[in-house]
């Protein structure tokens, strides 16, 4: 499945609704960090397919979202199950890090 762009609009349909685990990625464009993790988020919603939902949250667009969230520093992964965030990873993280964060919650 292709990664999603989460907004507040859609928050409740796509990650509050979500059948299975949610991993969403806060970023910005001008964040260096956030562009070296995108190929790596991209990857996990290859790999996790079915098994994970994948969104993308741009912290410039959605700053509601990320004060929900309080994102303090990007890029943050939060990983939501049920709705309710169980695990989070700040800062750019290698792909293990995150399958292990992840695999936790599947």
């Amino acid at each position: 499945m292709a990664e999603l762009t989460i907004t507040e609009n859609n928050y409740d349909e796509l990650v509050q609704r979500a059948s299975v685990p949610v991993l969403l990625d806060f970023w910005a464009t001008w964040c260096g960090p956030c562009r070296m993790l995108a190929p790596v988020v991209a990857e996990i919603a290859e790999e996790y397919d079915g098994r994970v939902a994948v969104g993308k949250v741009n912290v410039d667009e959605e700053p509601g979202l990320a004060e929900r969230f309080r994102v303090e520093s990007i890029p943050t992964v939060v990983i939501l199950k049920a709705g309710e965030a169980v695990a989070e990873s700040v800062g750019y993280k290698p792909k293990e890090a995150l399958c292990a964060l992840l695999d936790q919650v599947l």
